[in-house]
């Protein structure tokens, strides 16, 4: 195809992104936060940084210039972590016109305002309807060794993400469409705060027969999210959804999961990002997860958990009595029909 396409951020995911559109345009601008990681992903075509043992294909070219990143691209990709995606779009702004499309790999949900990922970016890029979201079960260790992965690709203009599936999708990447962009950026985020349960749980030796529960009584909590918010919760059961969180829960490629385990085993969340190099979005998530739920008065009780023990210094056993003390109830409440 002659297109070419812009990533914009360099982590392992945005790295491994990079190389998989590469087989599909003339060329991908990869752009990076430091002028240093640009050249030496220019010199060796690999990112010192981040799944470093994976050489890119040569039509990837590295940038710490947005606007050089962005220059004719035919599609914006933002793999930025949550924190950064509002300031960095800000920036693009100047640069990216409105009629180019804009896949967010992003997954979270900003706190106090509570906009998804693809709406922050549009109250900052404008033209909401060209946004799409892509998301699952897709750890960059693994796609970039070309091994079979899916995702679903969520917008709510259904010509344009048709079109963009020949941009994305490879025969080893099966990418599906769906409207339902708020289930699908729903799912992502809250997935990430239900591994950290998990990680957690592992860590401190409980067995499988708890993180089948945890994974399980994850997504209900997940899907009383999406109801709440307008989504489907038909699309948890997806690879949005249970796809996701399966892989995130269960994977040694993790970070929410190891972070669960090293946080059992005394790790401070600052430590754990500092010695991995990367952000933990599940750890970030819960905080915004818990006030939209408290805003709009949905039971999340594992994102309680999380959130009271690494942000409110709760301890591990009063949270599991909190836990197993709770009324027995429907196993679909708050989805709509047993509401």
């Amino acid at each position: 195809m002659n297109a070419c396409a812009a990533v914009i951020g360099a982590g392992s995911w945005g790295t491994a992104f990079a190389g998989l559109v590469a087989q599909n345009v003339n060329e991908v601008r990869l752009w990076c936060h430091s002028a240093k990681s640009a050249d030496a992903i220019n010199g060796t075509h690999h990112n010192p940084r981040y799944i470093a043992d994976y050489e890119l294909p040569a039509n990837v070219f590295a940038t710490s210039s947005l606007g050089e990143a962005v220059c004719d691209a035919s599609v914006v990709v933002l793999a930025l972590p949550s924190v950064h995606l509002r300031r960095v779009s800000g920036e693009l702004a100047e640069f990216l016109t409105r009629d180019v499309p804009v896949i967010t790999l992003t997954k979270g949900i900003e706190a106090k305002t509570g906009m998804l990922m693809t709406e922050v970016a549009a109250d900052e890029l404008g033209s909401p309807e060209r946004f799409c979201a892509l998301s699952g079960p897709n750890h960059a260790e693994e796609v970039h060794l070309g091994m079979y992965s899916a995702a679903v690709l969520a917008g709510v203009d259904s010509s344009l993400t048709r079109s963009l599936l020949d941009i994305v999708a490879t025969p080893k990447f099966r990418v599906y469409v769906s409207p339902d962009v708020r289930g699908v950026e729903t799912c992502g985020a809250v997935k990430n705060v239900i591994a950290i349960a998990c990680g957690m749980a592992a860590g401190s030796g409980l067995g499988d027969n708890t993180l089948a529960v945890i994974m399980t009584r994850g997504i209900a909590e997940i899907g009383r999210v999406v109801n709440a918010l307008g989504g489907d919760p038909m699309t948890c059961m997806g690879l949005a959804g249970m796809g996701d969180l399966v892989a995130t829960c269960t994977s040694e490629h993790s970070r929410n999961r190891r972070f669960g385990e090293a946080f059992s085993r005394g790790m401070s969340l600052q430590d754990f990002e500092r010695e991995s190099h990367m952000v933990v979005e599940g750890a970030n998530a819960v905080i915004s997860v818990r006030e939209l739920a408290h805003k709009m008065g949905v039971d999340v009780p594992i994102t309680e958990a999380v959130w009271g023990l690494v942000h409110g210094g709760v301890a591990l056993d009063d949270v599991v009595e909190k836990l197993v003390g709770r009324p027995l109830t429907h196993e679909f409440y708050g989805m709509g029909k047993y509401n």
